[in-house]
Order: C-alpha cells, then sequence, then structure tokens
C-alpha cells in the first residue's frame, strides 16, 4: 500500500538578545509574505538539532553556543503550500556563539520579491502571535510569551 501522504519537519530558533527582543524572519516565497522565526526544514538523513545548527549556519552565518529545546507542535497543522503534507514545528531557544544585536537593525524594510529574506529585532513586549504567518509559529510564540507573564 502505498501512502502519499508526508511529514514535513520544520525547525526554529528563539533568538533573544539583551535588549528583551526576538529575532524573526520576514520571508517571500511561493509569491506569498512570510513572518516566522529562524529555520526551516528537516533534510533526509539528518537529526532535528543537526537542521537547526545548519540553518542558522545557513541563514545568519552564525555558530550555535547552546539550544534547548522548548516547544513541539502537539496539534494536527496541514500545509500551506502542499496538501499532502503535514507540518510538524520544533522549537529551540537558542544562544549564539556572537553577540548579533547590531545586526538586522532595518525594520523598515518589506520584502516582496520570491526569494527575498530579511531578518528583524522585534521588542518581546510588542510580539503577537497573530502577526505569525504559520499556526505551529503562532502557537509556538504564544507559548513563548507565556514565560513572561507576571
Amino acid at each position: 500500500m502505498k501512502n502519499d501522504k508526508f511529514f514535513n519537519v520544520r525547525v526554529y530558533a528563539f533568538i533573544m538578545n539583551s535588549y528583551e527582543e526576538l529575532l524573526i524572519a520576514e520571508e517571500f516565497h511561493y509569491d506569498t509574505f512570510m513572518r516566522k522565526l529562524p529555520g526551516g526544514g528537516l533534510q533526509f538523513g539528518e537529526g532535528i538539532y543537526d537542521a537547526l545548527i545548519r540553518e542558522i549556519k545557513e541563514e545568519l552565518n552564525q555558530e550555535v553556543e547552546s539550544a534547548t529545546h522548548f516547544h513541539t507542535t502537539d496539534f494536527f497543522v496541514q500545509s500551506k503550500f502542499n496538501e499532502s503534507h503535514q507540518v510538524i514545528g520544533v522549537y529551540y531557544i537558542v544562544q549564539l556563539k556572537n553577540d548579533i544585536s547590531h545586526l538586522y537593525r532595518k525594520a523598515d524594510r518589506v520584502v516582496d520579491k520570491n526569494g527575498e529574506e530579511e531578518f528583524k529585532w522585534v521588542k518581546i513586549e510588542t510580539l503577537d502571535p497573530n502577526n505569525f504567518t504559520f499556526p505551529v509559529d503562532q502557537k509556538a510564540v504564544s507559548v513563548f510569551l507565556s514565560l513572561f507573564d507576571n
């Protein structure tokens, strides 16, 4: 029996700085604007942690000092781009080896061409889960913000 349904495992990083900001990614792919966290897809033959390390190196050209598993999607999410794929997001709180707080300060730049990607720092106190494109990120950001509730 052939199975034509697939799991799409995604790995993402919560990267914070000393200014109480979170690094987010804004991308334009498949003619769609996306706001998400830095990270990407697991490749065949790769472990989840290895994918995280690779994605941080590819996207930010940075090395990971430490990464702690924080959240995994616990509900069904159908891929927005492929109806035969179920998306599972795995999230880590990541500390980079280098301080990159001075980078990614072009807050007014909006990506609008396929293949473009920009990173931005956003104050944690202003984060709104609904401003993220995908349900997996919305839930993870909600859980993340609950860490800051008094």
